[in-house]
């Protein structure tokens, strides 16, 4: 079991980023076309945590062309290049999955006042 513990340990990043549910972030990924790679950048809400550890993710939405789009996202994938605060939300849920029904302003998140 020690060695399991190790392994997930050595593929764990050292600076991870800090932000929270209710947070829009921008998330820089690696995608490999071909023999190719560029960085995309998805920008949106972060609705939902889940797990710890080496398997942790985490599930960013936004409405791109009246659509809903979420993403699910390893934090310690080598694919995820960096995650981006843009601004903090101020939420009292652990998962934000009730604004999938809402929409416009409805769907906001309020600002966190520093």
């Amino acid at each position: 079991m020690d060695a399991l513990k190790l392994i997930a340990q050595s593929s764990m990043k050292a600076e991870v980023p800090a932000f929270e549910v209710g947070d829009t972030v921008k998330v820089h990924v690696l995608i490999k076309e071909g023999d190719r790679e560029r960085i995309q950048v998805f920008e949106g809400t972060v609705i939902a945590k889940k797990h710890g550890g080496v398997a942790e993710t985490f599930t960013v939405r936004r409405v791109a062309h009246g659509c809903g789009v979420e993403r699910v996202f390893p934090l310690h994938s080598p694919h995820v290049d960096k995650v981006e605060v843009i601004r903090q939300g101020r939420v009292r849920r652990a998962k934000l999955y009730y604004l999938r029904d809402r929409v416009g302003k409805a769907a906001k998140v309020k600002s966190k006042v520093r």
